[in-house]
């Protein structure tokens, strides 16, 4: 269905039934359906959370340009996990980062991310936008737009977008479609709000869905009924 997606994965997700670290079964199974979009010739970026090991919200008696910057060195550690399981998997991966890493990871370029995506590596976006007070949902709805993504498949711990954190009130209403619009109204906590404005603005679609069963990736790219579809209608 499309040329080019960004893939926004939970750092929570990847942890599992622990909740902190990364759960190996999870990674595999998260990785194998990343390849088999890969392998039907879909350009696939991805920008991973760290919320496994650490939010800046962790830090709350921490300056904040300190706790941000540690949540960013947690997405690079997710992000070399994702690499080296891909690899394992036969895909070239380029990891980019938003902060100089060259030991481990290219610097950002909009110019090698666009090279890389159309050799056919899977390109994995380190650190953020590199600045503290902006989140990885941010960052996903930035490099969506600067690569011209179709749609953004955000994969959580919950399985869509409701009226009201499900966890907490059992009548909360799941929805199947949903506009911009509506999420900023009701500023429904799915992505940080930033992110809701950037993709309304760059009219990029979001699919919201739960990481926990892997094959919601393969179902989200083929538009089977799966979470919540985000859109300007």
């Amino acid at each position: 269905m499309y040329k080019r997606i960004l893939l926004k994965l939970s750092g929570e997700a990847l942890a599992g039934e622990d909740k902190v670290g990364i759960d190996e079964e999870v990674l595999k199974g998260t990785c194998a359906s990343i390849k088999q979009i890969h392998d039907l010739g879909i350009q696939v970026a991805i920008v991973v959370g760290g919320g496994n090991f650490w939010r800046g919200k962790y830090g709350q008696h921490m300056e904040r340009n300190s706790a941000d910057y540690m949540g960013m060195l947690a997405t690079m550690m997710n992000s070399i996990a994702l690499q080296d399981t891909l690899k394992q998997d036969g895909i070239e991966v380029s990891v980019q980062s938003a902060l100089d890493m060259h030991a481990i990871a290219d610097t950002y370029t909009h110019r090698e991310t666009m090279k890389a995506l159309e050799s056919g590596k899977v390109v994995i976006f380190a650190c953020g936008t590199g600045n503290p007070f902006f989140s990885t949902d941010t960052c996903a709805a930035l490099r969506a737009a600067q690569i011209e993504a179709e749609i953004i498949l955000v994969a959580k711990t919950v399985d869509g977008i409701y009226s009201a954190d499900p966890n907490k009130d059992p009548n909360a209403i799941k929805y199947d479609h949903i506009s911009y619009k509506k999420i900023l109204e009701d500023n429904l906590t799915v992505m940080d709000l930033t992110a809701i404005t950037l993709c309304k603005d760059n009219n990029i679609p979001l699919k919201v869905f739960a990481m926990k069963d892997s094959e919601n990736i393969i179902k989200a790219v083929n538009g089977e009924d799966v979470g919540t579809l985000v859109d300007a209608e």
